[in-house]
């Protein structure tokens, strides 16, 4: 059974992902189909733009596939895994830089790799049911599909705190996080997707989109800013440990979870994407440095198997019990030289 659904539907491209038994995750088919369907529609003139959109109530897409990676990595065979990451990668690079509008409708939980595929188009629509998260330093690895950016974006020090505790984003969160671009009800969705399919008139979005939620990130902004504004991982585990806030408790325990390798790594990535005249592909290109080596060389592999294989959900770290030493760090953001992501499509 296709676990994803492309076609031109009058005006539209529109894109479908049809396994909601299994939160739409992210299978290694589903993005090369994606990215088929993109180049095939960019010179059509029969597609105006392109509409995405997932079935089930529960999630546009709650991430990557990762259990076939897991497999793969635990027999020592890595390049599946890196293939699948540089195909993605690609694809999450051509669905940002698409010439024509791309219309994301973000329901349910939209995590990982479901930011990477909806979450950087030109228009990106959350609702009320909207959970956003970059959920990966928790299973061992790096906020990636170009997440990175995003959190090398947001307000302040707001980044730091989304990719280190995993935090789940409502609708005016990812608004105010810059994750997404308008709010709309979802009971008037198939009136919005109706008129782009036979306008093909991207800008039926903002003319439809009403006032956002309440962000209580926002809200939270400025003990975020403090809390998190320390530029180490030992700095931000300090000003937690010196906090009384409720705010402060929650960061504290959802760190306690994530693996000390891929949070050091991450405030790295963001504090080097911050950098005003970078772009996506420079965010891609940094994360895959992390992807080629994760699975050998860093907590990837253990992260997969406490939550998803054993769920055991207790998962053994590297560094758990002391400071992560920078030449890791270093080491895991090293250039591939002549393995580095380059983004071209390879023809079989």
């Amino acid at each position: 059974m296709s676990q994803i659904a492309p076609r031109i539907d009058g005006r539209a491209g529109r894109i479908t992902l049809t396994r909601p038994e299994a939160l739409n995750a992210l299978s290694y088919e589903m993005c090369r189909t994606t990215e088929a369907a993109l180049n095939a529609w960019r010179d059509d003139p029969r597609v105006d733009l392109v509409l995405l959109e997932a079935e089930g109530d529960r999630a546009f897409c709650a991430g990557g596939d990762i259990a076939e990676m897991y497999h793969t990595g635990r027999a020592g065979d890595y390049d599946y895994g890196r293939r699948f990451w540089r195909d993605e990668y690609r694809m999450n690079a051509k669905l940002a830089e698409y010439p024509k509008p791309v219309v994301s409708f973000l329901h349910g939980f939209v995590m990982g790799g479901g930011v990477g595929l909806g979450g950087h188009v030109s228009h990106r629509i959350v609702c009320d049911s909207t959970q956003m998260s970059m959920p990966e330093c928790g299973i061992g690895f790096v906020p990636d599909v170009g997440g990175s950016f995003r959190l090398a974006r947001a307000p302040g020090h707001l980044g730091k705190y989304l990719g280190l505790t995993a935090s789940r984003m409502g609708p005016g969160d990812a608004i105010h996080a810059g994750f997404a671009d308008h709010y709309l009800p979802d009971s008037d969705w198939p009136a919005l997707k109706q008129a782009l399919v036979e306008r093909g008139d991207a800008a039926e979005v903002a003319r439809r989109a009403t006032p956002a939620p309440d962000s209580p990130l926002a809200e939270a902004q400025e003990e975020i800013d403090h809390l998190f504004g320390a530029d180490s991982l030992d700095g931000i585990l300090a000003r937690l440990r010196a906090s009384d806030s409720p705010l402060a408790a929650k960061a504290l325990k959802a760190l306690s979870r994530s693996a000390p390798l891929s949070m050091a790594v991450t405030l790295e990535m963001i504090r080097r994407l911050r950098a005003p005249d970078l772009t996506i592909r420079d965010a891609l290109e940094l994360e895959y440095r992390v992807s080629h080596r994760i699975m050998e060389h860093g907590d990837f592999l253990e992260g997969i198997r406490a939550a998803i294989i054993d769920k055991d959900r207790t998962p053994r770290w590297r560094h758990a019990e002391g400071p992560v030493p920078s030449q890791e760090v270093a080491a895991m953001l090293a250039p591939l030289g002549a393995q580095a992501l380059d983004f071209r499509e390879e023809h079989t």
